[in-house]
C-alpha cells in the first residue's frame, strides 16, 4: 500500500519516555518548592540573626546612655564641690583678711599705748600652728609686731627652724625646706620684713602650708629675728598636739 511504512515498535522504549516525561513533570516543582524553602530558610535565619544583632545594638546604646548619664551625675557633683570649695575658700580668705586688719589696728594701738618703761622695738606676737587633714600636713602663719610711737618702717629678717628628734637624735630643720614644692614656698631660709606696726607671715594674715618628712617628731619651733642696730629676738613656741 502506497504511504504507508511500517516501524518496529519497543515497548522498553517507550516505557522509558514515558517514565522521564513523569520525573521531569513530578521534579519541577519539587525543585521550585525546594528552592523556595530553602531561600525561606536562608531569609529567616539571616532575619533571627539580624534580630539578635539589633538587641545586642540597643542593650550597648542602653548602657552608653546609662554611662553618660551616670558621668554627668558626677561631672555636675564635681561642679558643685568645687564651686562650694571656692566659695568656702573665698570665705576663708576674706575672715583672714579681716582678723588680719583688726590685729594690725590691735598692735597699733598696743604700740601706742605700751608704758613708757617697756622696751620699744620688735615683739614676735605668735606662731600660730592648724593640723590639716593630710598627714603630717600643717598650716601656719607667724606674726610680729612693734612696741613704741615711732612711725619709721622697721626692717630687719627673721629665721624660722623646726626642732625635734629623728633616729633617736636631735635635729632642727628649716622652715623653708619644710615648704618645698608647697603652694607658699620660701626660696630662702632668712625672711626679710618691713612695717610699721604689724606684719604676718605669709601677708594679708593668711595661712601657709609646711610639711614635715617621715620620721621627724616636731618638739618646738624656733623663731629669730633681728633688726640692724638691736639686739636679735629669739622666742620658742611649742609645737601643737595632733590629737
Amino acid at each position: 500500500m502506497a504511504g504507508w511504512e511500517v516501524r518496529p515498535s519497543d515497548p522498553r522504549r517507550a516505557g522509558r519516555v514515558r517514565l522521564a516525561l513523569l520525573l521531569l513533570i513530578v521534579g519541577v516543582p519539587l525543585a521550585f518548592f525546594a528552592g523556595a524553602w530553602w531561600q525561606a530558610r536562608s531569609t529567616q535565619a539571616f532575619m533571627d540573626e539580624h534580630e539578635a544583632l539589633q538587641a545586642r545594638l540597643s542593650e550597648q546604646a542602653r548602657e552608653l546612655d546609662q554611662l553618660r548619664q551616670s558621668l554627668a551625675v558626677v561631672s555636675s557633683g564635681e561642679k558643685v564641690a568645687q564651686q562650694a570649695n571656692e566659695q568656702s575658700r573665698l570665705t576663708i580668705k576674706l575672715l583672714e583678711e579681716q582678723i588680719f586688719k583688726q590685729q594690725q589696728d590691735l598692735a597699733f594701738y598696743k604700740g601706742v599705748l605700751a608704758p613708757a618703761s617697756r622696751r620699744e622695738g620688735l615683739r614676735i606676737r605668735a606662731f600660730e600652728l592648724q593640723a590639716t587633714d593630710k598627714p603630717r600636713h600643717f598650716r601656719y602663719k607667724l606674726l610680729l609686731s612693734r612696741v613704741g610711737k615711732d612711725d619709721k618702717p622697721l626692717a630687719g629678717q627673721i629665721r624660722v627652724t623646726v626642732e625635734g628628734r629623728r633616729g633617736g637624735k636631735d635635729v632642727s630643720l628649716e622652715l623653708a625646706d619644710l615648704t618645698r614644692g608647697l603652694p607658699d614656698e620660701l626660696s630662702e631660709p632668712v625672711i626679710a620684713f618691713t612695717f610699721k606696726h604689724f606684719q604676718a607671715i605669709p601677708e594679708a594674715g593668711r595661712f601657709a602650708e609646711l610639711k614635715l618628712p617621715e620620721g621627724f617628731e616636731p618638739r618646738q619651733v624656733r623663731v629669730r629675728a633681728e633688726v640692724k642696730g638691736e639686739k636679735p629676738l629669739e622666742r620658742t613656741f611649742k609645737w601643737i598636739d595632733e590629737e
